[in-house]
C-alpha cells in the first residue's frame, strides 16, 4: 500500500490508537465488572446490606474511559474492615478483615493481561 502523505499515516495511526483506547476501556469494564462480582462473593456477610453494595462506575471519554468498584451502601465499612482499628470503646483492637486488597491485585493482572493481548492483536 503506497501513502501520498505523511498525513495519512498520521491518519491511520489516529483511527488505531482510537481502536485501541476503545478496546483497553472495553477491557476495563469486564476486569471491574468480574472484580465487583467477587467482591461480592468474597466480602464479610453479616446483613449482607455490604455485600450487596459492590458496583462499577464507568466514566467514558474521548480518550478512553475508567472505571472504579466502590462501595455504594456501606462505604464507610470499606476502611474498617480492611484495617485494623479501636473499637468503640477504645480498650481493644480489632482484627481486619483483608477481602478487598487480594481482589484490587487479581483485577490489575488480569487487566494487564487484557491490554498486552488487545496492543499484540491491534486492537
Amino acid at each position: 500500500m503506497v501513502y501520498d502523505s505523511i498525513l495519512d499515516v498520521s491518519k491511520i495511526l489516529d483511527k488505531y490508537a482510537k481502536d485501541i483506547s476503545k478496546d483497553i476501556t472495553t477491557d476495563a469494564e469486564i476486569v471491574a465488572k468480574q472484580g465487583a462480582d467477587e467482591l461480592k462473593n468474597t466480602s464479610p456477610k453479616r446483613t449482607g446490606k455490604y455485600r450487596k453494595g459492590w458496583r462499577v462506575k464507568t466514566d467514558k471519554n474521548k480518550n478512553g474511559g475508567t472505571c472504579i468498584i466502590h462501595n455504594a451502601t456501606s462505604y464507610q465499612l470499606t476502611h474498617l474492615l480492611e484495617k485494623p482499628h479501636l473499637t468503640r470503646n477504645g480498650r481493644s483492637i480489632v482484627a481486619p478483615k483483608v477481602h478487598i486488597a487480594p481482589v484490587e491485585q487479581k483485577c490489575i493482572k488480569e487487566y494487564e493481561r487484557l491490554v498486552e493481548n488487545t496492543i499484540k492483536n491491534g486492537g
